[in-house]
């Protein structure tokens, strides 16, 4: 009888890429993993969750580009997985993020039965970065949009990840909250924090240090719109639906950099087996991996004999003991994300570079949990008086 843990896999299945985007952090390789290579790397995953008593397996299908294995790889991959996991009594749920720019009707029928005919996509505004090579960015955003119209018209379900740049500052939360909700109907959005990820020279910061005060009022700017636009008509953006939820005693999907410590839950693997803590790792850090699956006996022994994984379970508690020691909100954000504060800082045992960003929106979205409670609360004593009651 398994628990009720979960780990959630970040899975490589190709380092091949179709965009050349100006600001991906990604070191490509021709690699993609075969079959057989994912019946090794999946029966010592579920070994090691069996081992640990975890019931729950989420694979987060990435790349690469993911959508460069063909649909029939999915279907063999989904079926082998499915039988895997079924002898050992583990639920497996499969999460797939694609630039879509591979997507045609052939995809249609593997998403619908592996991945609940949901996409996860990427979608900046403005956009500066996504390109194809040789091409503009005005060139990717035309052929995503088609994309996604297609996709839509077949009933997918798109998400979308933005990251904001320079030029997203520049015309403001209003701007691009009318054109990823008003314009193009989207309705689940993740603001991702930019960091200048791999090598030192890698041109991966889209926001310069010196705007981070305005990106956390582009953050605040947008929670305020989502607020009182966007909640009510079911538009959940995170992670501001997840902190309201918190703040409010409701369940809550946290990201990962907020988790009580990523190592614990969170793992990638690679078309070539390598193993790191999450995919902004395995590919651009190489010090920093923890090893290879294919040249270990178990997925157990890596971890477990990893000096460089020590480094990432011990930087919460070296946190809490310095930097986070009187925060008010460290039993929630534990000292942020590592490879945001590697990215800027070169080490690990600093806080995240987004910590004012982080408990402003923390302030925010506490107050606007009360807010809402002390509504519900007045509205439900409106509803209970009676006539007489209320003419008093």
């Amino acid at each position: 009888m398994n628990g009720g843990g979960q780990l959630a896999l970040i899975l490589l299945p190709t380092l091949q890429c179709n965009a050349a985007c100006s600001y991906c952090f990604e070191r490509r390789t021709r690699d993609r993993l075969s079959l057989e290579g994912l019946r090794v790397l999946i029966e010592r995953v579920l070994e090691y969750m069996a081992g640990r008593r975890l019931a729950s397996l989420a694979i987060y299908w990435q790349g690469g580009e993911a959508m460069l294995l063909p649909p029939e790889w999915y279907d063999a991959a989904g079926e082998l997985i499915g039988e895997a996991a079924a002898a050992r009594a583990i639920e497996v749920r499969h999460l797939l993020q694609s630039n879509l720019l591979a997507y045609g009707r052939e995809w249609n029928p593997v998403i619908e039965r592996m991945f609940g005919n949901c996409i996860g996509s990427s979608l900046d505004y403005p956009n500066l970065h996504r390109q194809l090579r040789g091409r503009s960015p005005a060139h990717y955003d035309v052929l995503w949009r088609r994309k996604l119209d297609e996709a839509r018209a077949a009933g997918i379900r798109v998400e979308v990840i933005s990251l904001p740049n320079e030029a997203t500052l520049a015309i403001g939360a209003g701007r691009f909250y009318e054109h990823l909700v008003d314009e193009l109907g989207l309705d689940q959005i993740q603001i991702n924090t930019p960091f200048p990820g791999g090598a030192a020279d890698d041109p991966g910061r889209t926001i310069d240090e010196r705007h981070h005060a305005e990106l956390l009022r582009f953050h605040q700017d947008l929670a305020a719109i989502w607020l009182e636009r966007g909640r009510e008509q079911g538009v959940r953006i995170a992670p501001f639906d997840a902190l309201l939820d918190h703040f409010s005693d409701r369940p809550a999907a946290l990201p990962c950099f907020w988790g009580d410590n990523c190592v614990d839950r969170l793992i990638a693997i690679d078309a070539r087996g390598h193993v790191a803590q999450c995919d902004c790792w395995v590919t651009s850090h190489p010090d920093y991996r923890f090893g290879n699956l294919f040249a270990s006996a178990t997925l157990a022994e890596l971890l477990d004999g990893s000096a460089a994984r020590r480094q990432f379970g011990e930087r919460p508690i070296h946190l809490a003991r310095r930097a986070c020691i009187d925060c008010e909100y460290l039993a929630l954000c534990h000292g942020g994300c590592p490879i945001r504060t590697f990215a800027f800082h070169g080490r690990l045992t600093e806080t995240d570079p987004y910590c004012a960003l982080y408990k402003a929106l923390f302030r925010q979205m506490e107050d606007a949990a009360v807010g809402l409670a002390r509504q519900a609360v007045a509205g439900r004593l409106a509803a209970q008086q009676s006539p007489i009651s209320a003419l008093a």
